[in-house]
């Protein structure tokens, strides 16, 4: 059975230190802690006596100082672990952590997980093929020497850097080293760490190289992992599940997280806030709860996302109110069908397709899967559909024009479906040179439809919470009524409507019109 030592680098919050511990170590896991060496000694000394008696928890045999970007963030894990392997011989993996972070799943659960999966956890990704980094330095890191703190000394870290720049003081990255990148949080098997601590005692070459890198906690052990052991043996994921916000900085999670965290695929959560204490308490005990079932419907992610994008532009509650207050186709006709329930557009189309030999695509501008003619590579990928929206309806009219199945009528008419989200698509399209003719379909949407709407989108799961739906759904139909609204606004010239709750003579009437 996994037995799990726990590395845990921490510099405050003593008490949170000493539950955290107290916490993990009560199931028989085990937890080596490094406390940062610039921190209170007042604090440690709080820490020693409250968990110096447990066997289950040691100390790095040396505290340093640390600081964010710096190689002594990386030596104070090597201490720590270090100390865990000479402390705790049966403890199976070591599992990194910070004072922020805490179990979302029951020691059982855990313990579980990694009985089944022989294998090591760590992002570890190339890094320099990859865009794990988003934005800022990216080879600055490696072919220079960082030796100050960019936080703390910042005149002298870029000055050094302008220094080295200007006079072509670039270094190589050893020959037999390829560099990887990806998040600090990692759960390794022990003969993996027992490798990687054989392989900093046999190559002082990369130590010296990785000392003077910028961040080396990202590139570090993601690197060390890849060269000790094979690739099949590593998940290049994170037991840990943490997000960041669109400014770099990472989502807090508080008292009201529980159920989305508890059904998120990951044994570990951070950041958990100071302040929610009624979280902490529930996950704490969580832990020790062998009778504990979870349910992964794992959209976290893509709920945090829609919802702070929803919240960033003022429509996750609602609209606000100011918001509600080419020559060679001017012969041509194109029919857009704009309806939320995708299934009643293609319906609709598919009998305009089969009374009139009109031809349909669909949803060609939000299904990749929607089959289009070969155009010579526009039609690949929904990225170049988007950017040459235009040129794609065109030559979409020019390959119907050239079929000689269709009558003189049908190759200059053209048929798609469209999302109502997509009210910027709808008006590049009737800025173009065709006729351009809109049938706006108004469908009725209860708590039902959007549910399974939010699943098939990723925004909920088969096991989300029926709470967590629930808050959802306002949100949700808010956001289709301010797309219709946004329709409205546009006044487009030729447009037609039908609803779902309008007699069906009134829709008829609509839909010749249309045509």
């Amino acid at each position: 059975m996994a037995q799990i030592a726990f590395i845990l680098l921490c510099h405050k919050d003593p008490d949170a230190v000493i539950k955290q511990a107290q916490s993990l170590t009560a199931v028989g896991d085990y937890i080596a802690i490094h406390f940062d060496a610039s921190a209170n000694p007042a604090h440690f000394a709080k820490i020693q006596d409250a968990l110096g008696d447990d066997p289950n928890v040691t100390f790095a045999h040396k505290r340093i100082r640390c600081g964010w970007g710096e190689w002594s963030l990386v030596q104070a894990t090597l201490y720590a672990v270090e100390s865990a392997l000479k402390a705790f011989p049966r403890a199976t993996h070591f599992y990194m952590l910070s004072g922020d972070c805490q179990a979302i799943k029951s020691a059982k659960y855990t313990h579980d997980y990694l009985d089944e999966h022989d294998r090591d956890y760590i992002e570890s990704f190339d890094y320099f093929k990859s865009d794990w980094i988003k934005t800022g330095w990216k080879e600055e890191r490696l072919i220079y020497r960082h030796w100050f703190n960019e936080r703390t000394q910042k005149g002298l870290f870029y000055g050094m850097f302008e220094a080295q720049k200007r006079l072509g003081l670039t270094r190589e990255i050893p020959a037999d080293i390829e560099v990887m990148i990806g998040s600090q949080w990692w759960c390794l098997r022990r003969r993996t760490i027992e490798r990687v601590v054989a392989f900093t005692k046999a190559r002082p070459d990369v130590m010296r190289f990785f000392r003077t890198t910028w961040i080396p906690d990202e590139t570090f052990f993601q690197t060390i992992v890849r060269h000790v052991v094979p690739g099949k043996d590593i998940e290049c994921r994170t037991l840990t599940f943490l997000m960041f916000t669109d400014y770099g900085m990472p989502v807090v999670f508080y008292n009201d997280h529980y159920e989305m965290l508890l059904n998120q695929d990951y044994l570990f959560a951070r950041k958990i806030s100071p302040e929610a204490g009624d979280l902490k308490a529930r996950l704490g005990a969580l832990y020790s709860n062998d009778d504990a079932r979870f349910e992964i419907s794992n959209e976290g992610r893509a709920l945090f996302q829609f919802l702070s994008g929803k919240g960033r532009i003022g429509k996750r509650f609602g609209a606000r109110f100011w918001e509600r207050t080419g020559a060679d186709i001017r012969d041509r006709v194109l029919y857009v069908v704009v309806c939320k329930k995708w299934h009643v557009a293609k319906r609709l189309v598919a009998q305009i397709h089969e009374v009139t030999g009109i031809p349909c695509l669909e949803y060609l501008f939000n299904e990749e899967s929607c089959t289009l003619p070969d155009l010579g590579g526009i039609e690949n990928g929904m990225e170049k559909r988007h950017r040459h929206n235009r040129a794609l309806v065109h030559m979409l009219f020019d390959h119907f024009a050239q079929d000689g199945t269709l009558g003189e009528a049908q190759k200059n008419q053209l048929v798609i479906c469209v999302d109502p989200s997509n009210i910027e698509l709808l008006r590049d399209l009737n800025a173009d040179g065709a006729e351009v003719r809109f049938l706006h379909i108004e469908c009725d949407f209860d708590d039902a439809y959007l549910t399974g709407h939010a699943r098939r989108i990723g925004l909920a799961g088969d096991k989300t919470p029926t709470a967590t739906i629930a808050r959802l759904l306002p949100t949700m139909r808010n956001e289709i009524a301010y797309e219709t609204d946004e329709i409205l606004d546009a006044n487009f010239p030729n447009i037609n409507r039908i609803r779902q709750k309008n007699p069906t003579n009134s829709n008829a009437i609509q839909i010749n019109q249309f045509l």
